[in-house]
């Protein structure tokens, strides 16, 4: 067998692997749809793959998923450079998006942390910023949840996908990205 289809076959398991997720994704996107309707917006932040992810999904609110629909509040903490650099020359890098919720996090407003291990301190950091300014959490978590799990609150969302492997996690992480997409423009569309 070739590696590519050890690729593909090794993320068609880990897709099917975590359908159980099924419940939680429509929570997110009930939840986000919420916080939309009442005139809250979506925080998103993530590392590397995580952080491509977050803007991946800041797109799809801003703009459209596939059906055109009205702009969705959807931004992502992880594209200004200057901002995180600065941030992370003047204090340090683990309070690179703790800093921004701050700012800009307002009661009934969500955040979504992306991550495939559950242990950034910029990500633990930002939720604790986060309950302290009554935003809601939603972690896109992965392998066993790691640290962050300690730290989010019994009305936060945890979605956590099953497996070891930082690809797999992702490509489960951007099937549900899609999903909560699709769900949000059924209730404001259907």
């Amino acid at each position: 067998m070739s590696t590519i289809s050890e690729h593909f076959k090794a993320s068609a398991a880990s897709i099917l692997d975590n359908q159980f997720l099924e419940p939680q994704i429509e929570a997110i996107a009930k939840a986000l749809y919420a916080s939309f309707e009442a005139g809250g917006k979506l925080l998103i932040c993530g590392n590397g793959g995580s952080a491509a992810d977050a803007q991946h999904l800041s797109s799809e609110l801003l703009n459209r998923y596939k059906r055109e629909r009205r702009e969705l509040p959807g931004i992502t903490l992880t594209a200004d450079g200057s901002t995180l650099t600065s941030i992370g020359n003047d204090y340090d890098f683990s309070e690179v998006f703790s800093k921004q919720v701050s700012a800009l996090g307002r009661p009934g407003d969500c955040l979504m942390v992306i991550t495939t291990s559950g242990n950034s301190a910029n990500i633990i950091k930002a939720v604790e910023v986060a309950h302290d300014k009554s935003v809601t959490v939603i972690a896109l978590n992965g392998k066993n949840g790691g640290k962050l799990s300690d730290y989010l609150a019994s009305d936060d969302i945890n979605l956590i996908v099953k497996g070891d492997v930082t690809a797999r996690i992702q490509e489960v992480h951007g099937l549900v990205i899609h999903c909560i997409c699709e769900l949000i423009d059924s209730y404001i569309l259907d």
